[in-house]
């Protein structure tokens, strides 16, 4: 397997739609984390069946009982940010008080402009070794909880005086990852993995509800002594066996090098076999999919006072700002458009 093209996939899909243009405190930014989001099972129902509380990944595998899989499910856990005023500026931080401070809609020091914000922290579930053998006999359930924590980290004045603050709270959530296994054919087997959300909540709101999910979920299937067989284009003998599977909130497609096997990413959005991020593509932009020479172009034609914005409403988007204004001309220019490859038009000359 090649590692760092997986990782650029996987990394790439975690992080869709993270931030949107114009990367600053607007309407569109306001309806984010719009992929791969699984919410407490109480809000779904109330909402009657819209939102899914799991999703559902059916694939095949070509192998024998002993083979194992390597499983990683992933996804972003959310952070709501408040910005604070202290009612009066701090020469020293308290170690063990809360200062008194009111919440606001920003707050500016110097050339930074702080907003409220939700941010995200990657988490990930692992089930390591599983031998098919075991789960055909037993399908295999692990749960997990990730506990809830406030902290708050102090916005400094030019002089080293706190005159402001950040409030991060992240609520726990639970969750369950379920593995089984069903054999097929000879040599052939069906490997469901089921993700849910198990957090119990009261909450109906959905920003409220948002940090008790489990936002942009994925999962990354690893094989030894076997090999994945793709669903898009499976062997003739397998094509019904294929055409079954029942995939819910997640499409299963081979990763890495072309012709590799060992490798099966469960995506939230809809892919092909062997995805590859465009060696053209200076870095992630984050922003739903959208093509990377038209949200190049225009970052580049942002105000400063709209930069200032972006730049303290999250590290990503400082980062993808720096990056983006240090593009060299011959970059822009790779961004126009690659041909991949030429063939000869129907009845014209080879």
């Amino acid at each position: 397997m090649n590692r760092t093209l997986v990782d650029r996939i996987v990394n790439a899909v975690l992080y869709e739609g993270y931030v949107l243009y114009p990367y600053r405190p607007s309407v569109k930014n306001r309806q984010r984390w719009t992929f791969g989001g699984l919410y407490p099972e109480a809000y779904c129902k109330a909402q009657g069946g819209s939102d899914a509380a799991a999703n559902r990944t059916e694939c095949l595998v070509h192998g024998t009982a002993g083979s194992a899989l390597d499983v990683v499910v992933r996804f972003l856990h959310l952070t709501e940010r408040v910005v604070g005023e202290l009612l009066s500026p701090l020469a020293e931080w308290p170690d063990r008080t809360e200062p008194a401070f009111r919440p606001i809609e920003s707050l500016r020091i110097g050339e930074q402009v702080f907003h409220p914000w939700q941010e995200a922290e990657e988490r990930r579930v692992d089930l390591s070794g599983v031998v098919l053998g075991d789960i055909l006999r037993q399908p295999l359930r692990r749960t997990f909880t990730v506990p809830g924590r406030r902290w708050l980290e102090p916005l400094r004045g030019p002089d080293g005086t706190a005159v402001g603050v950040l409030v991060r709270r992240q609520e726990a959530i639970a969750g369950s990852v379920e593995a089984a296994a069903v054999p097929v054919s000879d040599g052939l087997f069906k490997v469901t993995l089921r993700v849910a959300n198990e957090t119990p909540t009261a909450d109906t709101g959905r920003d409220a509800v948002l940090l008790q999910s489990l936002v942009s979920t994925h999962a990354v299937l690893g094989i030894r002594q076997g090999a994945f067989v793709s669903l898009l284009d499976p062997p003739p003998p397998w094509r019904e066996a294929a055409a079954a599977c029942r995939n819910v909130g997640v499409w299963p497609v081979l990763v890495g090098e072309e012709g590799d096997r060992d490798t099966l990413l469960s995506s939230p959005i809809i892919l092909y076999d062997y995805p590859q991020v465009a060696p053209e593509s200076p870095g992630d932009l984050f922003d739903a999919t959208e093509i990377d020479e038209i949200l190049t172009l225009r970052i580049l034609t942002l105000t400063e006072e709209e930069k200032r914005a972006a730049a303290g409403l999250d590290g990503r988007a400082k980062a993808l700002l720096a990056r983006t204004e240090a593009l060299a001309r011959e970059q822009l220019l790779g961004l126009h458009g690659t041909v991949r490859g030429l063939r000869p038009l129907p009845g014209g000359d080879a």
